[in-house]
Formats: structure tokens, C-alpha cells, sequence
């Protein structure tokens, strides 16, 4: 497990190649997606670390609704009474996280891509297989600035899901852009600013066009689901993944 400030008050959390972000400021904290099941207690932890508690959480913030986002989600309500939201079009997926669209079967990755396997194997010792999904969610609109630490405004990014957003947090320079671009992709064990693939997809050239929306942003930094912050600018992140392509 990784832990460390990758931007100004904003803390990243790696488990089993999954990121969750802890963005805080003098309201709280406010987290952003959940990892897997086993994630919970490197959230404590991590909560620790920086000197806050669970009473220090206002808001889970899920950029899409996968399995993989979603694992310690219900927990963390059920325990804190802490609200979570996600993006409308991923409402039904955030209580049945395993009912998500696809272009291509997951089941062909790990013998095209060997380097996926050890990925894919951590994820499933940290629950992949054992997500427990949630109901009664409250909803992301795209577009807003939300009233939660760190004021992140919701950058509507479709396509890896029907309802994926993006967090543009400007006075840190900063985009959290959940799987919208990733600079690991655990289908193919690929490294680098790129889309992922298919195998967990729903729409690839919709999550290319959807791209344009984070350059927009002009954020010095991406913050991705997967995989090492990026420091280079977003415009160049997404260069390299419209390069990239699809898998």
C-alpha cells in the first residue's frame, strides 16, 4: 500500500493497483472512490496518518460505479454515515457492480497480455470477486461544483462507463480522472497515459472523444484510477492516449 500527498492536500492511497484519493481542507475530507474490499483499512489508516478520523469525512465521491471503485463504498456509509454519489448513469451499476457493459470478454486478456496477471491476481486477493454493491445513492451532476472539501468540479468523461466523471479541483491544478485516462491498465498490464481496454470499456470511441473534456481542464496534473500520477500536463496525457488507442 502506497500513501503520500501527490498534489496540495490531496492523498493518494494504491491497493492491489486500484487508486483512492483523500482530498482535504479545513471542512474535512472528502473521498474520492473506494478500491476493493480489502481497501478499507488502508483508508483508516491512511486517515490516520494525515491526522484525521472518520468524523473528518463529509463525502465519497465515485467516479464510475465498477467493482473495483465501489468495494469498500458501503462499508464506509454503513460505518461513518457518510454520504456517496456517483453520476446518474451509473446508479443501477453502483448496486450491481459486477452488471457492467463491455466490448470484449475480460476472460482473453491474461493470455494475450501475460503482464496482466499479476495485476488481476492482486485485485482478486483484495476482494475483486466479493463487491458488495449499494442503493440508495445520491447523485453527481455534471457540471456543478460540488459543497464538499476540496470543491471538485464533476467533469462528465463517458465511455469506460455510460456515466463516468472526471474531478477538476483548479485552484490545485489538479484533474482526478478516475479511469477516464489511466496510466495503468490492468487488462493489459500497459503502462502509460492510455484508455482502458475493451475488456472493461463499454464505449471506446466515446472515451476518446471524451478526452477533450479533461484537456480542457488544463490541469498541470492527472490523478488517474489507475497507475502513477502524471505531472506533464493533461493535454500531453491525453495526446499519448488518443495515440495509444484502444485495446
Amino acid at each position: 500500500m502506497v500513501k503520500r500527498e501527490v498534489a496540495d492536500g490531496i492523498h493518494r492511497i494504491e491497493h492491489a493497483a486500484v487508486n483512492v484519493y483523500l482530498i482535504e481542507d479545513q471542512d474535512g475530507v472528502t473521498l474520492v472512490d473506494t478500491g476493493l474490499p480489502a481497501t478499507f483499512r488502508h483508508i483508516v489508516a491512511a486517515l490516520r496518518d494525515i491526522g484525521r478520523t472518520p468524523a473528518d469525512m463529509r463525502a465519497v465521491l465515485l467516479t464510475h460505479a465498477h467493482f473495483d471503485h465501489v468495494g469498500s463504498a458501503a462499508r464506509v456509509r454503513d460505518r461513518w454515515g457518510v454520504p456517496v454519489l456517483v453520476h446518474d448513469g451509473d446508479r443501477a451499476l453502483a448496486a450491481h457492480p459486477y452488471r457492467y457493459t463491455r466490448e470484449r470478454n475480460p476472460l482473453r486478456y491474461p493470455l494475450r497480455y501475460p503482464r496482466s496477471v499479476t495485476v488481476l491476481g492482486r485485485m482478486a486477493l483484495a476482494g475483486a470477486l466479493v463487491v458488495r454493491g449499494l442503493a440508495d445513492i445520491l447523485s453527481l451532476e455534471a457540471g456543478s461544483r460540488l459543497p464538499v472539501p476540496g470543491r471538485p468540479r464533476v467533469v462528465f468523461t463517458p465511455g469506460h462507463t455510460l456515466g463516468h466523471c472526471a474531478l477538476h479541483l483548479p485552484e490545485r491544478d489538479v484533474v482526478l480522472s478516475g479511469d477516464a485516462l489511466v496510466t495503468l491498465d490492468p487488462y493489459t498490464g500497459g503502462k502509460g497515459p492510455q484508455i482502458v481496454a475493451g475488456a472493461a470499456t463499454a464505449d471506446s470511441p466515446m472515451a476518446l472523444a471524451s478526452l477533450a473534456a479533461l484537456t480542457d481542464t488544463g490541469a498541470r496534473s492527472v490523478l488517474p484510477g489507475h497507475g502513477e500520477p502524471w505531472t506533464g500536463g493533461v493535454a500531453a496525457a491525453v495526446e499519448f492516449a488518443v495515440r495509444a488507442g484502444p485495446h
